[in-house]
């Protein structure tokens, strides 16, 4: 992703290197045609016009290095200033009779990419003004051979010519190439902007969700407990005695999720490393799913620590629970170190039916209704955690070991990696899916990451994630 940039500081930069190469280039000439064609030019003048360009590029190149953006007017004096250089060199040399008259015209194509229409029809007027000026005074041409002007005319002209096809070349090249880049990196900030508005949005809608149904909670509670005590008694309530557990139980762990989610709004996850963080975090989620074949495969590499492990649970719980609603019978779990310097990768697969193609591209940037009823807000929340702590998610179709054909047992209404998908694919042979978190991590030692723990306070691993049906479910609005 490119930086976003401003178009004026960019442009202010490239006047500089252009001015140092036209103050080269006008040494250059004047030695050339003083030594080697014998045009007796009057130095002291040109030099010292010269010299101020220097000076002035000097203040220009200190200009360049402040981090502040820089206006039109001052672009436009940059400009000025540049065309009034040369109009007293010219002056000095010959007036419209030089060859090298025609450079106003890069100068009046630069102004025109970079600058204001108004603002480069004052520097344009300018310029018509010293042209018509330098046609009726001027410092004529002192040759020590005027039969050869004609030719020393022509020759002048060519090498004008290049120059300025050069000039205009070089730096509208690069300028459109700037501006590419700044409306690229534009483009994807207003992306990130509108996901993170989104996130917020629905941040906001589960908070207000939380708030609403405390009430209704707490009465279905006190209720059960009531039905509980009456059970112990009431013969005919008996038979109903295990299921008023598991009600209870149920109730507990919504409350628990409101709970945590009215605290981490306030709290934020210490940095632990992978290795340690990830066991404790798994036994926490197998703790809501214990009918699920689930195999960690890696505890993940020893010297990488997390910054937040609060959100980073919470995206694993979302893929994990995708992965164990597509497919019971094979969830695995690995973390290893990435190809890239400074990324841990947590690798997510089942063996599910797979994505289908329509709803690839759609997964994670905006909630995706499936045929099956889910919403697919845990995606789109798990992708948005995952962009905001400088990482990415990939989803990806494997054909996991020990697949067979026939239906994938284990798929419900929710919305999930594996299960996104209609009737038609639940016959097919199961492919599976691969979900890979790639997040930037700190590469440690094991001492620094525990003593690092012990002077935050980290709370255990897992300890807010992974128990009870919270926000991190992918359908939880």
């Amino acid at each position: 992703m490119h930086r976003i940039t401003v178009s004026a500081r960019v442009n202010l930069s490239h006047l500089f290197w252009l001015r140092s190469l036209a103050i080269i280039g006008q040494l250059c000439t004047i030695a050339f045609v003083q030594l080697f064609i014998g045009v007796q030019l009057p130095l002291p003048a040109m030099l010292f016009v010269i010299a101020m360009e220097v000076a002035f590029n000097g203040v220009t190149w200190l200009r360049v290095t402040q981090d502040r953006p820089e206006s039109n007017l001052e672009l436009f004096g940059q400009l000025w200033v540049d065309l009034g250089a040369l109009s007293a060199l010219l002056f000095l040399s010959g007036g419209t009779t030089n060859p090298f008259v025609s450079l106003y015209l890069p100068s009046l194509a630069i102004a025109a990419a970079v600058l204001p229409w108004y603002l480069t029809a004052w520097l344009a007027a300018f310029a018509v003004a010293c042209y018509v000026l330098l046609g009726f005074d001027n410092v004529p041409l002192n040759l020590d051979n005027p039969a050869n002007l004609f030719d020393y005319y022509r020759a002048g002209m060519w090498v004008n010519f290049m120059v300025s096809v050069c000039l205009i070349v070089w730096f509208v090249a690069r300028m459109s190439r700037a501006l590419r880049q700044r409306d690229t990196a534009l483009g994807d900030a207003q992306q990130r902007l509108l996901r993170d508005e989104r996130a917020v949005a629905l941040g906001v809608q589960a908070a207000t969700v939380a708030h609403e149904i405390g009430t209704p909670l707490s009465t279905i509670a006190m209720l059960t407990e009531e039905l509980r005590d009456v059970a112990r008694t009431d013969k005919g309530l008996e038979p109903y005695a295990a299921d008023l557990e598991l009600l209870d139980k149920q109730i507990s762990l919504c409350t628990s999720a409101l709970a945590r989610l009215r605290s981490r709004a306030s709290s934020t996850g210490a940095r632990q490393l992978v290795s340690e963080w990830l066991g404790p975090f798994v036994e926490q989620w197998r703790l809501r799913h214990p009918h699920v074949k689930f195999e960690l495969l890696d505890n993940g590499p020893g010297d990488f620590a997390l910054d937040d492990t609060v959100a980073v649970g919470q995206i694993l719980t979302i893929l994990l629970d995708n992965a164990a609603r597509a497919s019971r019978d094979f969830v695995t779990l690995r973390a290893y170190a990435a190809a890239r310097a400074g990324y841990v990768d947590f690798e997510v697969c089942d063996a599910g039916p797979g994505i289908p193609s329509s709803l690839r591209a759609s997964l994670g940037a905006a909630p995706v209704d499936s045929t099956q009823g889910g919403h697919g807000v845990g995606l789109y929340l798990a992708f948005s955690s995952a962009a905001r702590l400088g990482g990415s998610i990939e989803l990806n179709d494997v054909t996991p070991p020990g697949s067979a054909s026939g239906e994938v047992s284990g798929a419900d209404d929710e919305t999930s990696v594996g299960a996104i998908t209609g009737s038609a694919m639940r016959t097919r042979r199961a492919r599976g899916t691969r979900a890979v978190l790639r997040l930037p991590a700190k590469q440690v030692k094991a001492g620094q990451a525990n003593s690092a723990a012990a002077r935050e306070g980290a709370a255990p691993a897992g300890s807010e994630i992974g128990s009870g049906e919270g926000p991190a479910r992918p359908d939880a609005a």
